[in-house]
């Protein structure tokens, strides 16, 4: 009588395919236990912080050098210890903050105008052919174009007035923040589009659960590069136009300090200027982009 016994036995593998599995299943184990472990404090402060902190120790010290070398006259490169002497003035007086909030208050507002306009802007020149085409170029030409050179015209359309400022911020702002959105969902792979139209994503609902999501990278990038463009178009809003009705803010101190010749105030501006651009991009978008990025896996740390 034949046997009915069906069971298999699964072949014993060999000593060479025993270490092969065990290895494999070394590897997917660590895949799975991801350890993400928080940087000590002191790697922080010589990996982040004592290298910006070294450079400006330099500029400090090639400054103080050239000054002594009388390289040129002090009305031309004072000596760092006046431009400390302008900056203590604005402190006693307490208008320090002030003039910086003028100038970021504005900024702010302006780049938050320019990112509701230049999101959905992006998304409808990114997924219609026809606005692509007729939108496209000429978005790429407004965001090589200088933000000092709608000044004149928007001081003529809106008078010397904020919104003269905003019309300039949002016109430097928004093609940065609308081609960096259009870049980064033309980086999303249709597979993506194609699952999600699966599961009913289309539409409103495609755009906001895949398509910006997908794109974020993309899209962070598209800020930074307009926080940037909002500021500089700012400043030199307030550089050209420029009225006490505005209030004192940073180009506008700038412009006072080249009208009374005080080169240490010129120089103070600059620096004020520079350190709110890197302490918004450090504060809010550096961080903004590594969190994106790190849960993408595309950033170690």
């Amino acid at each position: 009588m034949a046997s009915t016994d069906t069971s298999t036995e699964k072949p014993s593998p060999g000593p060479g395919q025993t270490g092969d599995l065990a290895g494999l299943e070394a590897g997917l184990d660590a895949l799975d236990s991801v350890r993400v472990e928080r940087t000590p404090f002191t790697q922080v402060l010589l990996q982040k912080v004592l290298p910006p902190v070294l450079a400006v120790v330099l500029v400090l010290v090639v400054w103080k050098i050239l000054v002594l070398a009388h390289v040129t006259p002090d009305y031309k490169l004072p000596d760092p210890s006046a431009v400390w002497d302008s900056l203590r003035d604005l402190w006693l007086r307490g208008t320090l903050f002030d003039i910086i909030w003028t100038s970021v208050s504005r900024g702010l507002l302006g780049f938050l105008a320019a990112l509701a306009i230049g999101t959905p802007l992006g998304l409808l020149v990114a997924r219609v052919r026809f606005v692509r085409a007729a939108l496209g170029p000429l978005l790429s030409g407004l965001q090589s174009l200088p933000s000092v050179a709608w000044v004149p015209a928007a001081v003529i359309w809106l008078g010397i007035t904020d919104s003269a400022m905003y019309a300039v911020i949002l016109l430097g702002a928004v093609p940065s923040i609308a081609n960096g959105l259009v870049s980064g969902i033309d980086q999303v792979p249709p597979l993506y589009l194609r699952a999600g139209r699966t599961l009913g994503a289309t539409g409103a609902r495609g755009a906001w659960h895949v398509l910006l999501p997908a794109a974020l990278p993309g899209y962070i990038a598209g800020l930074k590069q307009g926080w940037a463009f909002s500021w500089r178009s700012l400043m030199a809003a307030e550089l050209i136009a420029s009225s006490p009705d505005l209030g004192l803010g940073l180009g506008q101190y700038l412009e006072n300090a080249r009208t009374d010749s005080d080169m240490p105030s010129v120089l103070l501006g600059i620096i004020l200027i520079l350190f709110v651009g890197i302490a918004i991009d450090l504060i809010v978008f550096s961080p903004l982009e590594r969190r994106v990025l790190r849960n993408r896996g595309l950033a170690g740390r």
